[in-house]
């Protein structure tokens, strides 16, 4: 696909992630934060290619991958309906600004339309406060505080 002029947008391509992008991956999750191996990555994205309710998607402008998101449904008995969650969100620095971010959140909402999603979940940590800004100026509203406990070994 060709460069429309003045729209990076247009030459982003999402796709899929395939066991061949494990290293590139790999590299995205560094990039947000969660560090793992080419292993670890690969081992993740055959976990999401074998359950329907999955999904992640690369970006990648002009052959190079440059983002990441990652979604799951589920039926929320709370809402009464089927919700989607992007549990990940990465666009590599250098990207930013380009209408990448926008490009994979707009291809999450078609596959949550799709799949009878009515609503959309993100989570942000509290210190990233570009990405909230950023959320926000795609339309999405802050919502309920999060909280976790991890279970130990």
């Amino acid at each position: 696909m060709g460069r429309v002029a003045g729209s990076d947008e247009a030459a982003v391509r999402v796709r899929a992630a395939e066991l061949g992008d494990a290293s590139d991956v790999a590299h995205l999750l560094a990039e947000l934060g969660y560090p793992c191996s080419r292993d670890e990555a690969a081992e993740r994205i055959a976990v999401v290619r074998h359950d329907p309710r999955q999904h992640l998607l690369l970006a990648e402008d002009d052959g190079d991958a440059c983002g990441l998101v990652s979604l799951y449904t589920l039926y929320s008995v709370v809402h009464g309906c089927e919700l989607a969650r992007i549990t990940g969100l990465v666009v590599l620095p250098d990207r930013h600004g380009r209408g990448i971010g926008r490009r994979l959140l707009k291809e999450v909402e078609s596959i949550s339309r799709r799949s009878g999603v009515r609503r959309i979940e993100i989570t942000s940590s509290p210190n990233r406060t570009g990405a909230q800004a950023f959320y926000r100026r795609c339309g999405y509203l802050d919502g309920s505080m999060r909280f976790i406990k991890a279970l130990g070994d």
